[in-house]
């Protein structure tokens, strides 16, 4: 069965993020190591660390991933934000290390005023010496599947697949799968040929097995809308179908499945547990 977790609060500690997923009967948990808002965060602790870390053992999280800041665009076309944006991403990686996470959920960037070519050159030069300038460290890149709004690269799978083909260090990266990005960037998930198209096409450009993690998220908008909102499951239009074809694909079987939805409650239950109930009920029961 895959490794179901969520995006949780690290509000009043980290360890509290991992306290909470297993309060919600998660596997695993992704969270952000500082405000994601903002460039600066304050300098992680090794108590903090020690403490989260003991959290995920003692709860038997596993796979657990951070998300970078929305701020950092490594594929900016301006010199100084693109500097600023290394060297934060740096950070991110430092900082998910010393809590011991899998990986670093990361949106490609933005090209804004240039092109997606050059933009794409970008990314892969930033993320290449932000590796350089981490030399040692376990955790992995994930880069996102983005749903295309504005100028964000990764909505193409053939905008992954540049990106790992030109890694220099190809251990060190993943793709993080968002069903929500990829359905609203104009890919087929709902019926079985559909879903059987779409993987077929990323095994084309990118290949399954980079494929590290998923986001399961339904849409608020159509198919092809480049738009990204996110909606609880079976409550957008995706529908059960898309996360029950991915639940029971063997080749993600073990895989972490986070969810990203909003974070509310229904009937006095929180919709972390109502949505992981609901993927749960998706798997076929093996004989």
């Amino acid at each position: 069965m895959p490794l179901f977790g969520s995006h949780l609060s690290i509000a009043g500690g980290y360890y509290k993020a991992a306290n909470a997923a297993e309060k919600l009967g998660m596997d695993t948990v992704q969270i952000f190591t500082k405000n994601n808002n903002q460039w600066k965060g304050k300098p992680l602790t090794d108590e903090e660390a020690d403490r989260f870390k003991q959290a995920v053992r003692d709860h038997g999280l596993k796979s657990p991933c951070s998300h970078d800041s929305y701020l950092i665009n490594l594929a900016s076309p301006k010199p100084e934000l693109w500097e600023k944006s290394l060297d934060a991403y740096v950070i991110e990686l430092e900082r998910a290390e010393m809590l011991g996470l899998t990986g670093v959920v990361m949106h490609p960037g933005s090209y804004v005023e240039s092109s997606e070519e050059e933009g794409l050159v970008k990314i892969v030069k930033g993320l290449n010496e932000a590796h350089r300038r981490t030399p040692g460290l376990k955790v992995q890149t994930w880069i996102e599947a983005t749903a295309g709004q504005g100028t964000n690269l990764g909505y193409k799978f053939e905008h992954l697949g540049y990106i790992i083909q030109n890694a220099e260090e190809g251990d060190r990266y993943g793709v993080c799968v968002d069903t929500c990005h990829i359905f609203a960037a104009g890919y087929g998930l709902k019926t079985e040929s559909e879903y059987t198209e779409t993987m077929q096409q990323f095994e084309e450009h990118v290949g399954i097995e980079h494929i590290t993690a998923f986001h399961l998220n339904d849409s608020k908008k159509e198919q092809g809308s480049r738009v990204d909102r996110h909606d609880h499951i079976g409550e957008g239009y995706l529908g059960l179908e898309p996360f029950r074809h991915i639940l029971n694909d063997p080749r993600f079987a073990e895989l972490p499945m986070y969810l990203e939805t909003k974070k509310e409650k229904r009937d006095d239950e929180e919709m972390d547990a109502v949505n992981l109930r609901v993927l749960k009920s998706l798997i076929k029961k093996q004989p």
